[in-house]
């Protein structure tokens, strides 16, 4: 492995091409950052974009090793589903820092959030945002202590501000700033104070992209553009 995949990153980082890499085991992140240090010796990472997905059971030591080459984290809320059979085979104990987000917030490397659509979950952002919130899957066990937690504001950050980190658009959105991109959502609910656990019912009432309404519902409805043209024609679907 260390060979074949020294080869590919090699040569990616002599392009300047950004990569990320899906791997939960620290086991397996040990062997990749091995590969990536011997790289980076010959052929020099100099601020490439790179990360790491899930990374579930990654060790602080070796946190510390992707912040000396620059690179992030993107955990997924995997575990809200699988935290119940991970802590049958691994015990309550290692479950608590799987994945352990406030040390890799702590060693100050880029860190964001998504949902792993769809293989997981579905696209919105908001049962990640209640995972990263109440530490619990979505069975309701209690997977985190409190200082692997997040506030709400730090919650939004990992799925809004930090993720434009990922893409290389950290100067073009994730704030709302003069000179950003001013997509927005009106939320059917106040984050900051709908209960917690009903924090993945918030939907968009009024989403806006580019200036344009893209869609709207209850009291935005007339906002919304048309719908989409039933395509085939033959389609026996006909929208309502």
């Amino acid at each position: 492995m260390e060979k074949d995949l020294g080869a590919v990153v090699s040569y990616l980082v002599t392009k300047r091409w950004s990569f990320h890499l899906h791997a939960t085991y620290d086991q397996s992140i040990e062997r990749f950052l091995n590969v990536f240090e011997e790289v980076n010796e010959k052929t020099p990472f100099s601020g490439l974009r790179w990360f790491f997905v899930h990374a579930e059971t990654i060790s602080n030591k070796n946190i510390e090793r992707v912040r000396k080459l620059g690179g992030g984290i993107s955990v997924q809320n995997r575990m809200a589903f699988q935290g119940e059979h991970f802590i049958d085979r691994y015990g309550e104990q290692m479950a608590e820092r799987a994945p352990p987000i406030v040390q890799m917030m702590n060693a100050g490397i880029p860190v964001g959030a998504g949902s792993d659509a769809p293989r997981v979950s579905r696209y919105d952002p908001w049962g990640v945002v209640q995972w990263l919130v109440s530490g619990k899957t979505v069975g309701g066990t209690q997977l985190y202590p409190p200082e692997n937690r997040l506030s709400r504001l730090e919650a939004l950050a990992l799925v809004a501000t930090n993720n434009a980190w990922f893409s290389g658009e950290e100067t073009k959105k994730g704030t709302i700033e003069v000179g950003r991109l001013a997509d927005l959502a009106v939320l059917s609910q106040d984050y900051f104070t709908v209960p917690e656990e009903k924090i993945v019912d918030l939907e968009s009432m009024l989403t806006i992209v580019g200036g344009r309404a893209v869609y709207g519902s209850g009291e935005f409805s007339k906002l919304a553009p048309p719908p989409f043209a039933v395509s085939p024609k033959w389609s026996p679907v006909v929208p309502r």
